[in-house]
């Protein structure tokens, strides 16, 4: 096991699901350190359901939506989109929770053509059943405000945050992603959730990007007595420049929207004053929703580190390699670069946001990535907390307005609390 730096008594959790290795340590000061060791190739693992499965896990089937082909609302290979519902009682009966599934995107042919050929393309390869924890959780004790709220995963299967619109005939490849959240929020509400009388979108990672593009949708769906709210947890990408200088998200980015034609989709507040792939990112949209929406991110996300800030390709002499992987590894100048070329950008592209009263966040100082959807960040007895407040209270005391959550933690290292990842 790599040096931890801090003497380790006792490994509470050894837990194996798809690759991850989960250990939680304690110091001699009873300090309590997680750290998270993913392989490197399994980045796509941090963005889904893959928290594991415990004994008492609820695991959910896969509902496809039957009248969604006859809408053209298809997944990248043109088979049906589905979701998974858990059914709500007593006082949330009436009462839903949409989450939207995460999982990358695909910029050009051949990684769409690959990517029809796995679940995030195709629900033939979709889990018939998966678990549903942290805030999609049933019991009370592990999502004390939302446990018997009707409670759904929506499955990702377009590769474009459920925006776009478009195909490419000669590849066979469907890019209908605004078709399946129209064919899903149309069978959902023929569930019952047009009786809602409250509800909130949530979404992690691509899922949490598509929060954000779609809050204001889901806001028009329901009458002005429901109570409408969003929750975008790691949805939070920035336009940022890369450690050579250049904008390796900007130019991935550039090719998802144009590819699959997201433009036509994207909040016009947005579109009618900045060209379509800035409209992809958050920061150029969050100041317009006109619905209440809460950012939970970390302050020095794992996958953007990976994928924006650091890449192999923008570190062909493997400078980053090192910190890249192990924040323990990083040198002074990384952190110092993480610090001012990252968290403070991060905070300043959330000024104008956070100046509503109706809006709330939760930003930490952890390399990690989502936190609602895991049982072990989101609501557990070890799970990160600013001012001694676990996500889950923060997010349902923004949500039931018992306070204004505006929760900005220190810079790092001053965060004990984290559930920190580490990439072999």
């Amino acid at each position: 096991m790599p040096q931890l730096g801090v003497e380790v008594l006792t490994m509470k959790v050894l837990l194996v699901w798809l690759g991850i290795v989960v250990v939680v340590v304690s110091s001699k000061a009873s300090e309590a350190v997680e750290h998270r060791y993913v392989n490197a190739s399994d980045l796509n693992l941090l963005e889904a359901h893959e928290a594991g499965r415990g004994a008492y896990t609820l695991m959910v089937g896969l509902t496809l939506i039957q009248t969604a082909a006859a809408q053209g609302a298809v997944c990248l290979d043109g088979s049906l989109p589905g979701y998974h519902l858990h059914r709500g009682y007593g006082s949330g009966a009436n009462s839903w929770i949409v989450n939207l599934e995460g999982g990358g995107w695909c910029n050009d042919v051949r990684t769409c053509i690959y990517r029809k050929k796995t679940r995030r393309g195709s629900s033939a390869f979709m889990e018939k059943e998966i678990p549903f924890t942290g805030i999609l959780s049933n019991k009370a004790e592990q999502n004390p405000d939302f446990f018997n709220w009707n409670r759904v995963k929506i499955r990702y299967c377009d590769g474009a945050s459920f925006a776009g619109d478009g195909e490419h005939k000669a590849a066979r490849l469907q890019f209908r992603g605004q078709r399946i959240w129209m064919a899903a929020m149309e069978d959902l509400m023929s569930k019952g959730m047009r009786f809602a009388r409250q509800a909130l979108l949530s979404g992690c990672s691509a899922g949490g990007l598509a929060t954000i593009i779609h809050c204001d949708e889901f806001r028009g769906l329901f009458p002005r007595s429901t109570k409408v709210k969003c929750l975008s947890d790691a949805g939070l990408f920035l336009d940022a420049t890369d450690v050579s200088g250049g904008h390796t998200l900007r130019d991935f980015f550039s090719g998802v929207v144009g590819l699959q034609g997201v433009q036509k989709n994207l909040p016009r507040t947005c579109t009618n004053h900045l060209d379509p792939t800035s409209c992809f990112f958050p920061q150029n949209l969050i100041a317009g929703i006109r619905t209440p929406l809460f950012i939970l991110n970390t302050a020095y996300d794992s996958w953007q580190i990976q994928s924006s800030l650091a890449p192999t390709t923008a570190d062909p002499g493997g400078n980053w390699h090192d910190c890249r992987k192990n924040y323990y590894r990083c040198s002074g100048s990384q952190i110092q670069f993480l610090q001012g070329g990252f968290r403070n950008e991060m905070l300043n592209s959330m000024k104008g946001f956070s100046r509503s009263n109706q809006n709330g966040m939760f930003i930490n100082s952890c390399f990690a990535h989502c936190q609602s959807e895991r049982q072990d960040t989101w609501f557990a007895d070890n799970s990160p907390v600013i001012r001694e407040k676990a996500i889950a209270l923060a997010v349902g005391d923004w949500f039931f307005n018992r306070a204004v959550v505006k929760d900005i933690d220190c810079a790092y290292p001053c965060d004990n609390t984290c559930h920190n990842l580490i990439f072999r």
